[in-house]
């Protein structure tokens, strides 16, 4: 009989696994990973210490409850989800406990990320040589599980071939001899099934239990899935740390630079990388208004590295390109990286994973892609192919219309065709991301009956009841058992229009479960919260996952479930997500969405009909109130009524706002008077106004006041919103036709033009004017303004989030650099972002993101210039660091030697 989940964590609380929950929340947090399943768990365990995953292991087997361990949870075949217990290790178990550079090793807990695990051992001239593309987030542990490769496998060889050694969590004792009886009875059969090339990851790696390999237990153990045993601690092998060179190649198609392949591989040079990357995925990433690197002529490249200077021998490219440039190489790799989420979104239609990592010898790559497509026409699907093209291996998104019945069969029907068509050419039907659920039931395609038996007596002599990963390489489910809804259940009438989806279901549904929020150091933006608190609930992808199941499941009830207020209550609606998720998720504008639909006809948070409506607030206080504004009691009253912390100050209105001439000569250029900017920055378009007029240019402010209607978007009062930002577009539009440059100083209203506006109002008008209003930076680049000298100005700069990711901050940092300033760029997020961080319940986020980088870098160099455009930068530096940052124009026109200080 099945235990009660609060008996079930009674009991593992009292084994010391205190860490546990059977919260709705959580358990649709832990329902997916990064592959098409969704198995809802029983209950979430976060273990603290190695031998509370004996403790779960005990108390597992006692009450027959099956475990499913979990790594960073961007499993593609489904191996990380489970009806039982989901184990999650990233949370307490992510200690390095050992660096040995002597013996070019290190010893860590399964929780350990990649990257992690990279920073630690570099300072010794090492790394661990696999690196899959989710290394910013993935975990040693899975990738123990999965035998995960990476583009470097080529040179330096799958997990499997860098395990040293592993402490076990088992459910047998003498499980050990039974597997090495097993193999000794078979001896022939093992020599000549498997660990026949390098990416026959499919099924148990069997081969490492001969006794001529060593009986290598660790090593048979890698690839496993999490079903026989459990990891507690890992010993891997590192290597040294070398020079490499990218080259790229260019090929008509991509079956053209699969031919090339052996070529390269018998080349002479010594490989480290060999991968295929299709021009459409960099098509999308172009699209996008992201910068690529030059790319030599082709459809098809492939991207070569090499240790060593020698030149790439290879034939057959229309051109190649060596890429000398260390930063243009990251940002080519980092494309690559992507690859997964982009391939998402290159098609008509949405593409998933599934037939995902198939890989062959590489001798018969160039023939398999070409059978690969036929498959696909066969089943009227398509796909864009890349992958580890050196070690034979293809990744593939396929638009599977996985919307109705008749969908799902041809998903079955295409994994059955393509499994029995790579039986051939002797190929794996995975590659390096294990079998999970998208590919068990299909291994008897691959191997044959004595294989299969040999499957089934080792998971028997290790996990005899089947506890572990059930479902999973032996007794599988079908492979079209517990799909994810592609589409929404039932349909929610939006106020937004969701330019880029035709339904808040299927926007919720762009995020895959790749996981790019959940990197514990933030490259960009994305996701401050998680980075500020590691929960899983605090990141895109775990927010994401609650209003999927609110939209599509059984299990969260509606928008207005509690467990969907918890979800979104830390998201910042920074916009972070919509540069640096791979599948463009947009949670800031689903956030308001789900606000606006939860506080229909309802009584809203106090702090949404303050902080939320402060523009109107502003418009209606007198002279002598704005003078009082911020002062001792009545900064302490104010707080009170508005929902502010306490320990927050109040931005100060400026004793006077913007001087607008209603009449006058057509000026040069036009600056656009936006709330915060008119309230609180006057002197900012001063300065903007100073600098253009020693350019020789004329400036005026819009007459005419013009709101984007920002807090009333993000605390989700559309409608309102709708209003506003339509008397915005028919105000603000006939300055944009004018011709005339028209400025926009506050980055985040800008970016509210740029984006949000097409959401509540007609797209066309909103996107003229989107395309007409630009920042300060951008005019300059245009019109090639003068600049001061910067040279030895050290700038400590914090862009805006919505300026980062919805404008883009390019501009400003090629000024600056141009101008002669030393710049550093603050990654990330300052923390504030407008009413989150002012509201009560969020302080201690707000600061904790501020420390993530912000504050570091600050007091790393505390003699820098620190820039901040957006108001709510400036108010968080000032709040938290004393620091008076500057706007882009007060620090150009402070340092201009013909303008007055």
């Amino acid at each position: 009989m099945k235990p009660q989940p609060a008996e079930l964590l009674a009991e593992l609380r009292r084994r010391g696994v205190t860490d546990t929950s059977d919260a709705t929340l959580d358990r649709a947090l832990y329902s997916s990973d990064a592959s098409l399943y969704r198995v809802v768990p029983q209950a979430v365990a976060r273990p603290r210490h190695p031998d509370e995953l004996h403790a779960i292991l005990d108390v597992a087997r006692e009450y027959s409850v099956p475990v499913t361990m979990r790594g960073a949870g961007t499993s593609i075949a489904g191996n990380a989800v489970g009806p039982g217990l989901v184990v999650d290790t990233v949370r307490h178990l992510g200690r390095i406990l050992e660096v040995d550079p002597e013996a070019r090793t290190a010893r860590v807990e399964p929780g350990v990320v990649h990257a992690s695990l990279q920073r630690a051992a570099a300072p010794h001239g090492l790394r661990f040589g696999p690196d899959p593309s989710t290394h910013p987030r993935c975990t040693i542990g899975g990738m123990i599980g999965n035998n995960a490769c990476g583009s470097r496998a080529l040179g330096y060889g799958r997990t499997s071939d860098n395990v040293a050694d592993l402490r076990l969590a088992w459910l047998v004792d003498d499980a050990t001899d039974r597997l090495a009886g097993l193999v000794d009875a078979r001896l022939a059969h093992v020599r000549t099934h498997f660990g026949r090339f390098s990416r026959q990851v499919s099924g148990y790696a069997l081969e490492h239990l001969l006794p001529e390999r060593g009986r290598r237990l660790d090593r048979f153990l890698v690839g496993s899935e999490g079903t026989l045993a459990v990891v507690t601690e890992a010993t891997v092998s590192l290597v040294p740390e070398e020079p490499r060179r990218l080259t790229v190649l260019g090929y008509p198609s991509m079956a053209e630079a699969a031919d090339a392949v052996p070529t390269l591989l018998a080349g002479g040079n010594r490989l480290v990388a060999c991968e295929g990357l299709d021009a459409r995925i960099v098509d999308l990433v172009r699209a996008a208004g992201r910068p690529v690197p030059a790319l030599p002529r082709g459809a098809g490249w492939l991207f070569v590295e090499v240790a060593g200077e020698e030149p790439v021998v290879a034939a057959g490219e229309l051109d190649r390109r060596t890429v000398d440039d260390p930063r243009e190489a990251a940002a080519l790799w980092r494309i690559r990286e992507a690859g997964a989420g982009l391939a998402a979104r290159s098609l008509a239609r949405p593409a998933y994973p599934g037939w995902e990592d198939a890989a062959v010898p590489p001798e018969h790559l160039g023939a398999w892609l070409r059978d690969f497509e036929r498959l696909l026409a066969d089943h009227g699907l398509t796909t864009v192919p890349y992958g580890h093209f050196g070690d034979g291996c293809v990744h593939a998104r396929i638009d599977f219309p996985l919307g109705d019945d008749r969908g799902r069969q041809r998903f079955r029907d295409f994994l059955l065709a393509s499994a029995s068509a790579l039986r051939t050419y002797g190929g794996s039907i995975s590659g390096e991301h294990g079998d999970g659920r998208a590919r068990s039931e299909l291994l008897p395609l691959m191997y044959d009956a004595e294989s299969l038996a040999l499957f089934s007596q080792v998971k028997r002599a290790c996990d005899p009841d089947g506890l572990l990963n059930p479902g999973v390489l032996v007794d599988p489910a079908p492979v079209d058992a517990d799909l994810r809804p592609a589409r929404p259940v039932g349909s929610v009438r939006t106020a937004l229009r969701l330019t880029h989806d035709e339904s808040l279901g299927a926007a919720v549904h762009r995020c895959t479960g790749v996981g790019a929020c959940v990197a514990p150091a933030a490259v960009g933006v994305m996701c401050p919260s998680y980075v500020a608190t590691r929960e899983e609930r605090d990141s895109t992808r775990g927010r994401a996952r609650v209003l999927q199941e609110a939209l599509d499941g059984t299990l969260v009830q509606g928008l207005r479930d509690p467990a969907v207020t918890e979800a979104l209550d830390l998201c910042l609606s920074c916009k972070g997500c919509v540069s640096d998720c791979p599948t463009g998720v947009d949670m800031a504008t689903y956030k308001a969405e789900v606000l606006h639909q939860q506080y229909a006809g309802r009584r809203r948070p106090r702090s949404h009909y303050t902080l939320g409506r402060l523009p109107a607030w502003l418009d209606r206080t007198p002279g002598w109130a704005r003078r009082l504004a911020g002062a001792g009691p009545v900064a302490t009253v104010a707080k009170a009524v508005a929902g502010v912390d306490r320990r927050r100050t109040l931005p100060r209105p400026a004793p006077r706002r913007l001087a607008r001439p209603a009449s006058g000569p057509q000026p040069d250029v036009w600056l656009w008077a936006d709330t915060f900017t008119d309230h609180f920055g006057p002197g900012i378009a001063a300065a903007a106004g100073a600098l253009l007029d020693r350019a020789g240019l004329s400036a005026r402010v819009i007459p005419e006041p013009a709101c984007c209607a920002l807090t009333w978007i993000t605390t989700g009062q559309l409608d309102r919103a709708r209003e506003i930002v339509a008397g915005t577009v028919s105000t603000l539009a006939p300055y944009v036709a004018s011709g005339i440059p028209v400025v926009g100083l506050e980055p985040s209203c800008l970016a509210t033009l740029r984006t949000d506006a097409a959401e509540l109002v007609d797209p066309g008008g909103a996107a003229a004017l989107a395309s007409g209003v630009m920042t300060f930076a951008e005019l300059a680049e245009r019109l090639d303004l003068p600049l001061p000298d910067l040279a030895g100005t050290r700038v400590v700069a914090q862009p805006h989030c919505h300026h980062a990711s919805v404008l883009g901050w390019e501009a400003d940092e090629r000024l600056l650099r141009r101008a002669g300033a030393t710049v550093v760029r603050v990654p990330g997020c300052c923390g504030l972002a407008g009413n989150f961080g002012m509201e009560r319940g969020h302080y201690e986020v707000s600061v904790a993101v501020a420390e993530s980088a912000l504050l570091p870098a600050l007091r790393a160099d505390p003699d820098a210039v620190v820039l901040a455009d957006g108001l709510s930068c400036r108010h968080q530096l000032a709040d938290l660091a004393g620091v008076r940052a500057l706007h882009l124009v007060e620090l150009l026109a402070d340092r201009h030697p013909a303008l007055p200080r």
